[in-house]
């Protein structure tokens, strides 16, 4: 049994990625993007997806039947990390009522969507009246060394939490990178006293390992882009949007072998490794690009997780058709 698949706001392909690692034949893929960048990335990875442009111009009828639909909604208007949010009012997180046009014309058999653990209480509720099923939380720390929380919404049955693989932001990192920020310092709330070997034993390693702040760079505020987090815990989340000198991924203390260190932000390949995608899977771009595709796509062992559960009821659906023949 192979899919004909439809993935609105498709990114670089990762819902792609996902089907290919979760071993689940596809026949056609088509993605709705607009980004040119993420499309550009997209191609290099997968040339036979079959690119049909802007979501709100796609229309049931130009398509054949279509047995998966997937998509992550634009977040922005929902996320905890923008002031004033306008929620499922926005201009960008409105598009999610695309999604709902094609889920109710196309029909899939599965569906699956994505968004923001921090949204409203309010744009929750309408959204998962509006899906019919109750939103699964899977935090992508359990999969990766990035603390990312989403929901998902699905009619894949008997999804469960994924297994903790225990990875660390240290783990991710790439050997021999260092910049120019080494003359940083981190301001006098650093490890407060306390040993960081205790910190992480009694503070952060429970169920799922959480960021563990140092501090901030000295003497330029204590906003996001100025704290610095500690490679023996998780990442923050990464941001397509975010600025300042953590711009997009965090600031992080690394140590050096001849026993200094460096602060830095994070490379778009390790970024690449948060997301469990391959590495330079967005080469072939800027790096400001780069970041920005990353941010706003999957973690794609969340993804693989899930679908996993697809591949098991195409296999009992398969197995049940065979018989009635």
């Amino acid at each position: 049994m192979t899919l004909t698949v439809f993935s609105a706001f498709d990114g670089a392909g990762i819902g792609l990625l996902s089907l290919k690692r979760a071993g689940i034949p596809v026949e056609k893929y088509y993605a709705s993007e607009v980004d040119k960048y993420a499309i550009q990335v997209a191609k290099k990875n997968h040339p036979e997806i079959i690119h049909v442009g802007d979501v709100k111009q796609c229309y049931a009828r130009n398509f054949p039947k279509i047995d998966l639909l997937i998509g992550g909604s634009p977040c922005q208007d929902l996320s905890i990390a923008k002031a004033n949010r306008q929620g499922l009012k926005g201009a960008r997180s409105s598009l999610f009522w695309h999604f709902v046009r094609l889920l109710r014309t196309m029909k899939p058999r599965y569906f699956l969507l994505e968004n923001v653990a921090s949204m409203s209480k309010e744009d929750k509720t309408k959204i998962t009246e509006i899906m019919g099923v109750e939103p699964i939380f899977i935090n992508s720390a359990l999969v990766s060394a990035q603390q990312r929380k989403r929901l998902y919404w699905t009619n894949i049955p008997g999804i469960t939490q994924p297994k903790d693989k225990g990875f660390l932001l240290k783990d991710v990192l790439e050997n021999g990178i260092t910049n120019n920020n080494k003359s940083f310092c981190i301001d006098e709330t650093y490890y407060k006293g306390t040993t960081f070997e205790h910190y992480i034993t009694k503070k952060v390693r429970q169920l799922i390992a959480e960021p563990v702040r140092l501090g901030t760079l000295a003497g330029v505020g204590t906003g996001q882009a100025n704290r610095i987090y500690s490679v023996q815990g998780k990442s923050v989340c990464l941001n397509a949007g975010g600025g300042g000198s953590g711009a997009k991924t965090g600031l992080y203390k690394i140590d050096l072998p001849d026993g200094d260190y460096t602060i830095r932000k994070l490379t778009p390949v390790e970024c690449e490794r948060l997301q469990t995608w391959p590495d330079n899977y967005t080469e072939g771009v800027s790096n400001t690009q780069r970041y920005k595709i990353i941010g706003n796509g999957w973690t794609a062992d969340v993804i693989v997780h899930i679908f996993s559960f697809l591949k098991e009821q195409m296999a009992s659906e398969w197995f049940y058709n065979r018989r009635e023949k």
